[in-house]
Formats: C-alpha cells, sequence, structure tokens
C-alpha cells in the first residue's frame, strides 16, 4: 500500500473551481460513511479550507487509485469533475505527499505565508477524520507528526511574526507608536472590508472603544454593532475625534476628507494629548501636510505597504529555517516508518519467545513443589535474561537492516528459522485476523520509509 495526497490550492485552481470543491462539515462526514465502498482506499483525512481541498489517502496502489479518489471527489460535488480539467489537481505519493503535507501545517504553502489559521484547520480534518473511523495506523501517525511540526515551526522561527496584511500592519504601528492600547479609544471612518478588518484587529488588541463613522450611517451602525462600539454621523466625526487616539481612516471618497485645517483646530481641543492618523485609503483621505502639525503622527498606504514588504521578506528569510526543520522532521518520520514496518515481525518473535519461556517455566514449577517465592522470581529472572539475550542479536541485525536492500532478506530469514507464519495462523485465528491487518500496515510503512 502506498501514501498519497490529491487535491488542489490557490495555486493550482481558481477561485470559481475552488469553490465547486469547498466540502461542509457534513458533506465531509457523509462522504467518510462511503469510504468503504472503495476497496482501494483503506484510510482517508479531507482538508477543506477557502484556499485549498486535499484529500489524503492510504491506497493498494497509487496508479489504479488516482481514478478511484476522482471518482470519490465526484461524488461528494457531483458533476464538477466531469466539467473541469484534470490539470487543476495535484497528485502527490510517498515522501513527496509527505513533505507536502509538512509544508501545508507548517504554512509554508499558504496564500500568506506564515499565516496561522492553516494549522488549526489540519487539526480539525483529522480529528474529524480519526472520530468518523476514517483513519488508522498510518495516517494517525503522519498527522500527528504533520500537527507537531507545524506547532515547532512557528515557536522555532519567526515566521508569523509582524504585519503582512495592510490592515494588520496598520493596528501594529498603531502599538508602537502608543504601546498599550487597552486605554485607547478608536475612530474608524469607512465601513467597507477593510474598514471591518481593521476593526477586529483592533478590539483583539483590546481597544477601549471603536468609534465608527460613514456616509451611510446605516453601514456604520452594522459595523459598529459588530464590536459593541458607537456609530458616529458622517458629519460630526471630527468632534468625536477629540476623544480618540488613534484615527483610521479607509474610505471611497475622491478627495481629502481631513484637511490641515480640520486638525489644526482639533488640536487645542485635545489639550496636549497625542494623535495617530492611520490613512489606508487610496485616493488618500488626509492631506499630507497635517503630518506637520505639533503632536500628530501620520502615516499613509505607502508606509503601510512599505512594512508589509518588509515584513514578508524576513518571512521568506524564516521559510529557509522553516525547511531546515522540515528536512529533520522528514528524517524522524521515514525512521519511525521503517520502525513500523518491521515491528510486526519483532513481535511476533517475542511473542513466540515468551509463550515459550512461559509454558518452560510453568513446566518446571510443576517439577519443584517447594520452591520458595524467592526462588522462583529468580527462575522466572534468569528465564527472560536468557530469551532477553538470545534475540538481542536477531533485532539489532533487523534493526540495521530496516530501510535497506537486506530488509526483506532478514524478515524473510526470520520468519522461516522462527515460523512465525506457522505460529501467528493460530493467534490470527484468535484474534480475528488482526495479523493480517498488521501485515498490511507494515507493507505500507515499508513503502514510505523507501
Amino acid at each position: 500500500m502506498q501514501l498519497v495526497v490529491l487535491g488542489l490550492n490557490h495555486r493550482t485552481a481558481p477561485v470559481e473551481v475552488r469553490e465547486c470543491f469547498s466540502f461542509s462539515e457534513e458533506q465531509i462526514k457523509a462522504a467518510y460513511k462511503r469510504i468503504h465502498e472503495y476497496d482501494d482506499i483503506r484510510e482517508c483525512v479531507i482538508l477543506s479550507t477557502c484556499n485549498r481541498t486535499e484529500m489524503y489517502a492510504v491506497v493498494e496502489d497509487s496508479d489504479d487509485a488516482l481514478p478511484v479518489m476522482q471518482e470519490f471527489l465526484d461524488h461528494m460535488s457531483p458533476g464538477v469533475l466531469a466539467e473541469t480539467s484534470y490539470d487543476y489537481l495535484f497528485y502527490f505519493q510517498a515522501e513527496e505527499c509527505i513533505r507536502h503535507l509538512f509544508r501545508v501545517s507548517s504554512s509554508l504553502d499558504s496564500l500568506v505565508l506564515g499565516e496561522g489559521q492553516i494549522l488549526s484547520q489540519v487539526k480539525t480534518a483529522y480529528t474529524l477524520a480519526r472520530t468518523s473511523g476514517a483513519t488508522s495506523t498510518v495516517l494517525n501517525t503522519l498527522f500527528n507528526r504533520a500537527i507537531a511540526v507545524g506547532k515547532k515551526v512557528r515557536t522555532a522561527t519567526r515566521i508569523a511574526y509582524n504585519a503582512v496584511s495592510v490592515s494588520y500592519a496598520a493596528v501594529e504601528l498603531a502599538k508602537k507608536v502608543l504601546g498599550d492600547l487597552s486605554d485607547s479609544n478608536v475612530l474608524v471612518l469607512g465601513a467597507g472590508e477593510m474598514s471591518e478588518l481593521t476593526a477586529r484587529y483592533l478590539v483583539a488588541s483590546g481597544v477601549k472603544t471603536v468609534f465608527v463613522s460613514n456616509r451611510n450611517l446605516d453601514r456604520a451602525e452594522a459595523l459598529a454593532d459588530k464590536f459593541r462600539g458607537v456609530a458616529v454621523p458622517f458629519e460630526h466625526f471630527m468632534k468625536c475625534a477629540v476623544d480618540a487616539d488613534i484615527v483610521i481612516t479607509s474610505t471611497g471618497a475622491p478627495h481629502y476628507i481631513i484637511r490641515t485645517w480640520d486638525v489644526a483646530h482639533l488640536m487645542p481641543k485635545r489639550k496636549g494629548r497625542p494623535i495617530l492618523f492611520i490613512d489606508i485609503a487610496v485616493p488618500r483621505d488626509i492631506e499630507p501636510e497635517v503630518e506637520a502639525i505639533a503632536g500628530v503622527t501620520l502615516y499613509n498606504i505607502d508606509a503601510l505597504e512599505a512594512v508589509v514588504e518588509s515584513n514578508l521578506r524576513e518571512r521568506e528569510q524564516e521559510a529557509a529555517a522553516a525547511e531546515q526543520l522540515i528536512d529533520e522532521e522528514m528524517a524522524c518520520i521515514i525512521a519511525r516508518f521503517r520502525y513500523l514496518a518491521y515491528q510486526p515481525t519483532l513481535a511476533r518473535l517475542t511473542d513466540k519467545a515468551e509463550r515459550i519461556r512461559q509454558r518452560e517455566v510453568k513446566r518446571a514449577m510443576a517439577k519443584l513443589p517447594d520452591i520458595t517465592a524467592e526462588e522462583r522470581r529468580i527462575v522466572e529472572n534468569m528465564s527472560k535474561m536468557i530469551v532477553r539475550k538470545l534475540l538481542r542479536d536477531p533485532i539489532i541485525r533487523l534493526n540495521e537492516a530496516a530501510g535497506t536492500d537486506k530488509e526483506y532478506y532478514y524478515q524473510d530469514a526470520l520468519r522461516n528459522m522462527f515460523q512465525l507464519d506457522h505460529s501467528m495462523d493460530m493467534v490470527r485465528e484468535r484474534a480475528g485476523h488482526r495479523g493480517e491487518e498488521q501485515d498490511s500496515e507494515a507493507k505500507t510503512c515499508h513503502r514510505y520509509a523507501r
């Protein structure tokens, strides 16, 4: 069996195509209930966000599984694949699949490099798949490691630091100028998407009060209600500015709405308290000469975009460090899959040895009815040490051969010499064929390890 991922994202498909593959939690749950109808798919996790839809799966054969997985997605979104070019889909296998998931969970594959939402989305997708019974050993191992890698990248690098959107940069600038914003009042001019996003960041930063003013008072009230703020009629916003520490403008006005004369008359009313203006509108809302007035700090869109560009370059530098971490984690999980590949053989060997040891000790104890508890303990310990020392060299040789051309040779040799396959036939019958499942998972892990 093999590990694969089939999907599309913002790099491979336009938004009108991604929309067709955007699945709700209920759609994904329903799909997991039908997974048993697809014999080629043994395990599955579906990750669906606004920028990507990806189906991670453990399959019998990667070539045969591709049309089956396409059919699976088609059933989730009927008719879409028939009308859409397959060129939008990517298909990664084995190590390429593992690396892709690690990069996704670390936000290296995100539209906004270093954004934090994707890690939570990966966790949610995996949890839903696991609770739906769609995962087993391989994907459980892979996704737990991927989530750990995502966390490690965010804590060991600065990829998530610094603002990379204009709205967020505006708030970060406000923090640099004013420090703690918990006692700050904010006036937001404009009620569009940029204004709402900026207000959201401000509220998250703990501002005291958000005033919202717009030419359309209804829109101002609607935005103010979202943040328990106060709507202000547009003709009175300069009166409100007397109490504001920060004024953020993002209107669609074709001319300046705050002029030098307005601010010159405003500042005496503030009794020496400084004020920060952040103009993120194009065309600009605030006359540039305002910056010359004492007590006034003014940033416009050019200053904010320069900050964003600088921060993006820093994140790109941190991304290089994150890629190195992923390389290290790739080696770890491949080693883990190697262990899982030969673990069933070692388990069979040690289980058989333990059964023989217990049987022979029991026979010996039957011939020694007068043995004391201390003597019984000594015999038990001695028998365990004999088994451990006898198995030590075979186990070391198998560990050394893991992931090499000799691995199959050593596994076959151990099975034949110790008749492990024969001994497991009886165990399988008693355990409901769980041994076969272990073998299947071991072969899957071995494919990843190589």
